[in-house]
């Protein structure tokens, strides 16, 4: 090929004349590079696909093609990202130029850098009479390998010669890129090759739940089938519900006046108000215990709906946890505190961290309010209300019960049937 029929002399001549690259298709000329199937450059048209002598970094035999080199160059102002993108947005979804060989690439095309070995010598150049020393460009040092020594390796000559690939070296290569890997973008990344199929987990937790459903039924069989015979088994049998302890405090923001509105109907109320609507209604002292009924939708592996009703009960003080028996610490599975530990005195155990251990806390406070510096070694989950904005009452309560029904079910699986 002469140098004046160069694809790639042509476009480097062109970007240092300033001269526009046009596109053409089989209709004649377009106005976008991916509807394009030539160039024309200075007059004379070039297929875009065409291969260029500009060899791509790492390899020995891949050259980039005629539109990869010229989109290196009319891609030069944009970013990384923004490259990539617009590379495919041009049609080429692989063989662009890589980003990091992209400014190589301008360079030379605007002349600022000179023939390198990256480019290799025009077809006429390696037509040389035998005997002849290869031809070099300025400044261009060719390899020499051991695999292609002949008799002219043994003169004088300083000359170094243009590597000629074997049959085992093109082999190499051709299997070290299959192995190679297209450099991508995080659009690429993300949307994958092959649609994510959950099945095997899904399955694997079914077992699980499985599991736990036997060892309840047979928690539940060491009941006597009569429990006539021992009332207080029999007792212990009907109530077996979990006990949720909350603070005493007159100040907290969850107390016996508004928690029932508050985890059954999903809507907090001030405590004063819900003192002044309870005096209105004759009811001057609120009660030391509190059923909280819950109802929760289960749907099971073959789609059927199952609602489960459940019952926790609410104390305030030891003195109504004693009611439930002497067992009654094992039914606790809550404790919400204001972050006074004062609250947790006359408990089992007094010691909050020993407490956190053992129970599953709850800190209690407005969401504008700043961190609490005493709870951060308590081993406590922050339940945050917010002042003002009562429709996100339902998603805080039903946060809690998220985080109750999973402690409950690592911790106490026993009381998940209540």
């Amino acid at each position: 090929m002469s140098s004046d029929s160069d694809s790639l002399l042509a476009l480097r001549q062109a970007v240092k004349s300033q001269t526009k690259v046009t596109y053409v298709n089989k209709t004649g000329p377009c106005s976008s590079l991916h509807d394009a199937t030539q160039l024309v450059i200075d007059g004379k048209l070039y297929p875009k696909s065409s291969r260029t002598r500009y060899r791509k970094a790492g390899t020995s035999a891949g050259f980039y093609s005629l539109d990869a080199v010229y989109v290196a160059w009319l891609l030069r102002q944009a970013n990384g990202a923004e490259y990539m993108k617009q590379a495919r947005e041009h049609g080429l979804a692989v063989g662009f130029v890589s980003v990091t060989e992209r400014k190589h690439v301008v360079d030379w095309l605007e002349g600022k850098a000179s023939d390198h070995d990256r480019i290799a010598p025009l077809a006429s150049d390696s037509t040389t009479p035998p005997g002849t020393p290869p031809r070099t460009t300025a400044g261009q040092a060719l390899p020499v390998t051991p695999r292609t020594r002949t008799a002219e390796a043994a003169t004088s000559s300083p000359t170094k010669r243009r590597y000629v690939a074997d049959s085992h070296d093109l082999e190499v290569v051709k299997k070290i890129k299959q192995n190679e890997a297209e450099l991508r973008d995080r659009n690429t990344v993300l949307r994958g090759t092959k649609s994510n199929n959950f099945s095997a987990v899904r399955l694997a937790y079914m077992e699980k739940l499985k599991k736990l459903k036997e060892t309840g039924r047979s928690g539940a069989s060491s009941v006597p089938a009569t429990p006539a015979t021992d009332p207080k088994l029999a007792r212990k049998a009907r109530h077996n519900q979990p006990i949720i302890i909350i603070s005493g405090s007159p100040s907290a923001l969850i107390t016996m006046h508004n928690v029932k509105r508050f985890l059954e109907d999903s809507v907090f109320e001030s405590s004063q108000e819900a003192r002044v609507k309870a005096t209105a209604e004759g009811n001057l002292k609120p009660d030391d215990l509190l059923a909280i009924y819950r109802k929760r939708t289960s749907i099971d592996t073959s789609g059927k709906e199952t609602v489960i009703k459940s019952t926790y009960y609410v104390v305030d003080s030891v003195e109504a946890l004693s009611k439930f028996g002497a067992d009654a610490w094992d039914r606790v599975v809550c404790v919400m505190t204001t972050g006074q530990a004062w609250q947790f005195r006359p408990y089992k155990w007094n010691e909050p961290r020993q407490l956190f251990h053992n129970v599953k806390g709850i800190y209690v406070s407005w969401s504008n309010d700043p961190p609490n510096t005493k709870i951060k070694d308590w081993n406590v989950t922050e339940l945050k209300i917010d002042p003002h904005r009562r429709h996100v009452d339902k998603s805080v309560v039903a946060h809690f019960w998220k985080i109750l029904d999973t402690w409950i079910q690592t911790n106490k699986p026993w009381l998940m049937k209540a």
